[in-house]
């Protein structure tokens, strides 16, 4: 019972994460914020129910906050759930929470945690590392690095949400006075 219920709340946050970012691209930021709300709370209600270690429901679940608006509460929430960066997953969130709260230190520690993922993980921990350090070249690099692999995959309007970490990150940016505004058709207007 808990495993369906767990697919349902994931399959609800994608499909709600994804229709955000189409009315991002279409200047809706109401409807954006509306459908990233709903997505956070599905994925964080799929926590409660998530097979042990799920830290991806986690990611998204802090994503789809920051983007949101809400990325406090999302934050709180990811380091009391995650004590230390781990695996590269469960760094990604804790990365970002720490990010939101201002702990550049652990953010730092997160990025290095989250190079032992993909190369896509490797891409977000340069720019969470730049934005720890404050390297406004560096954390440029990076983005438009995360924006043109976005960029290359065929299914990005098929139930991957739009450049979500680039998008995410930039809202972490704005307040450094480190925004990138990285130009893409994928990339809503900044």
């Amino acid at each position: 019972m808990e495993a369906e219920q767990h697919k349902v709340l994931l399959e609800e946050a994608i499909t709600l994460e994804a229709e955000a970012h189409r009315a991002l691209l279409d200047g809706d930021d109401v409807a954006a914020r509306d459908a990233l709300r709903a997505a956070s709370d599905r994925y964080r209600a799929s926590w409660d129910v998530a097979p042990p270690d799920a830290f991806g429901r986690l990611v998204g679940m802090i994503k789809a906050a920051v983007l949101a608006g809400e990325a406090t509460t999302a934050a709180r929430f990811v380091r009391s759930a995650i004590g230390d960066p781990g695996s590269p997953t469960s760094a990604y969130a804790l990365g970002i929470a720490a990010l939101v709260e201002g702990d550049d230190e652990l953010a730092a520690r997160a990025a290095e945690a989250m190079r032992a993922g993909s190369d896509a993980f490797a891409r977000t921990a340069d720019a969470v590392a730049a934005l720890a350090a404050g390297d406004a070249s560096a954390y440029a690099t990076a983005v438009e690095a995360i924006v043109a692999d976005f960029a290359a995959r065929e299914n990005h309007l098929t139930g991957v949400p739009i450049a979500d970490t680039a998008l995410m990150l930039e809202r972490l940016a704005a307040p450094r006075r480190l925004a990138a505004r990285p130009r893409s058709p994928l990339m809503p207007a900044q």
